[in-house]
């Protein structure tokens, strides 16, 4: 039998300034998502829909998902791969097309995992990026495409000094 999981978060507007939604200018968009025994986030809408652009968002929330998701994996699939990782940095972004009726939908995510490896086979650290999204809890829940542009590198062995030694 499958294992079920549950996942439980806290949102709380924060946005009221004392007229409540009033008015469609009158209020902030401003809220916290929290977890028991974590710490708080602090989100707002996009700035395009009015919201504090020192906030998260809820989608580079859901692009964050994707790539940490997609991280986690990649590096679990390493780890029993005999692939070793010594640093992973990720510049994902998301599209999203807005409606005429102001509704709108993600077209797109791409995550482009930049990864050093210190050891392992390099095309076997790629096609692990293939494996790693087939794996995604969160890549197999969007109904838009998720597509993964990795960078492989391995660590350079340091270059001996070629100045004199004094």
């Amino acid at each position: 039998m499958a294992a079920l999981h549950d996942f439980h978060v806290h949102t709380s507007w924060t946005g009221n300034a004392g007229e409540g939604t009033s008015t469609y200018r009158g209020y902030r968009r401003d809220h916290l998502i929290s977890a028991e025994g974590k710490p708080a986030i602090a989100a707002s809408s996009a700035p395009a829909y009015r919201g504090d652009a020192q906030r998260y968002n809820p989608e580079e929330l859901l692009v964050a998902s994707l790539s940490s998701c997609h991280m986690l994996w990649y590096l679990h699939l390493c780890a029993v791969n005999h692939v070793v990782v010594i640093a992973y940095e990720d510049a994902a972004s998301g599209s999203l097309r807005e409606t005429p009726d102001g509704s709108g939908e993600f077209v797109s995510v791409t995550l482009r995992p930049q990864v050093t490896i210190k050891a392992g086979d390099p095309q076997k650290a790629r096609q692990l990026h293939e494996e790693a999204h087939r794996f995604c809890f969160i890549a197999n829940s969007v109904k838009f495409p998720v597509t993964i542009e990795p960078r492989i590198e391995i660590e350079s062995a340091p270059q001996p000094s070629s100045q004199p030694a004094s």
